[in-house]
């Protein structure tokens, strides 16, 4: 995996953190807590750079005014930006979201936060109707705790053509009545649900989850340009890690990738960790989709921020090594083990990205997409106090959730 310099260390050293800490999940209301002036840092606002700028924080809160209690933390030299937003997840830490106990789901949502995560999506893959049924239930518990910001059903209704990490035995057809059964297992919180539109049942499904409001993602698909552009007219949103597991783009059969592209009313995932992606596909999504509607996702499995080994993803076993996640059998690529931290990094040292489209793909536009942008996606005063701060080198050093560290700088 093409990393970031140090990032393979970050993530280990982090690895250990998170194993070392209690996964507290539920940060307690900062109200008897002295407030914060985090003060000197370039502040990446959604109208563009604060120099020398800060942000206060007066309980689960940001604010426009700082009472004269407040502490005064100098972060000169560093970037503070909004808590990093993830819609699509698998786990980490070791621990998966889609059959691990809720303790050990709790466990990997701490591992994303410790790397600036502080809204995540927990994605399934694909399983029986009835265990998905089962793991909605589960985790509609952790997203009306808080925990998650709700459910992503990657699979079964993906093309065994496009199949990648998911079990083809396991595949169907997407029957809307299948679907509004995981859409009222999860009990109002299912976000987004993956599936080939192509598929028989596909525009019903599509038409189905739009009128629930629940976000209709095309991936793992076959479909070609004009099926790509029928679904997206059915109410189809966002474009599941664009690129891969779909048809590439072609001169005469431009399939799914340029449909996406070119409306406006799709935002496109994207996979940035060296491995799913050339740089160039990046810049090239970038440059057609623009910032304003592209979303940076980790599609991370369990290794992330843990390490290299064998895990398993839904029934199919992965072997993890140098960071790169593949099926033992048939060697495909299973989600990866990347977190959003490395994600930022990446994408201003090497793909040499402006720290704002960054800031774009990474918070603000993911927390549009689920409805949230009036609590979180950029540090505005009333949000939510999630905020990640930055070394002049885009290393993490610290990281604050409502208004609570995660990773607490100790700065002084």
């Amino acid at each position: 995996m093409a990393n970031a310099p140090g990032a393979r260390d970050s993530a280990e050293s982090a690895a250990t953190a998170a194993r070392a800490r209690p996964a507290t999940t539920h940060p307690q209301p900062a109200t008897d807590k002295v407030p914060l002036i985090l003060s000197g840092a370039d502040v990446v606002m959604p109208t563009g750079i604060l120099k020398d700028g800060q942000v206060i924080v007066d309980g689960t809160r940001i604010t426009s005014t700082a009472p004269q209690s407040a502490q005064v933390i100098d972060v000169t030299g560093h970037y503070l930006v909004p808590g990093f937003v993830d819609i699509h997840n698998h786990g980490g830490g070791g621990a998966s979201f889609t059959s691990g106990t809720p303790d050990d789901v709790v466990k990997g949502i701490h591992t994303h936060r410790l790397h600036g995560t502080t809204t995540l999506v927990a994605s399934t893959v694909t399983g029986d109707m009835d265990f998905l049924t089962q793991r909605a239930g589960l985790l509609s518990e952790l997203a009306e705790q808080g925990d998650i910001a709700g459910i992503h059903f990657e699979g079964p209704f993906i093309s065994p053509c496009r199949k990648g990490a998911h079990s083809e035995e396991l595949l169907r057809d997407p029957d809307p009545a299948e679907v509004r059964k995981l859409i009222d297992a999860a009990r109002g919180r299912a976000t987004m649900v993956t599936l080939a539109t192509e598929l028989p049942g596909g525009l019903d499904s599509v038409r189905l989850l739009a009128e629930h409001g629940v976000i209709a993602a095309i991936g793992h698909t076959d479909a070609s340009y004009e099926q790509t552009v029928e679904a997206i007219e059915a109410g189809a949103t966002v474009a599941t890690h664009l690129f891969n597991a779909m048809p590439p783009l072609g001169h005469r059969e431009p399939g799914p990738i340029a449909a996406l592209l070119e409306d406006e009313r799709v935002t496109v995932e994207l996979i940035n960790d060296g491995t799913h992606l050339h740089p160039a596909s990046l810049q090239l999504a970038f440059h057609h989709a623009g910032a304003g509607r592209v979303a940076f996702i980790t599609d991370a499995m369990d290794a992330a921020g843990f390490g290299d080994g064998r895990y398993m993803l839904g029934p199919l076993e992965v072997e993890v090594a140098d960071g790169v996640a593949r099926l033992v059998e048939g060697g495909s690529i299973a989600g990866s083990t990347l977190t959003l931290d490395r994600a930022f990094k990446r994408a201003v040292t090497i793909d040499r990205l402006p720290v704002e489209d960054v800031v774009a793909a990474l918070s603000v536009n993911p927390a549009k997409l689920l409805g949230r942008y009036d609590r979180i996606g950029s540090l505005e005063p009333g949000k939510d106090a999630d905020l990640v701060l930055l070394d002049s080198d885009f290393d993490l050093k610290g990281v604050m959730r409502r208004g609570e560290w995660v990773v607490d700088p100790q700065l002084g």
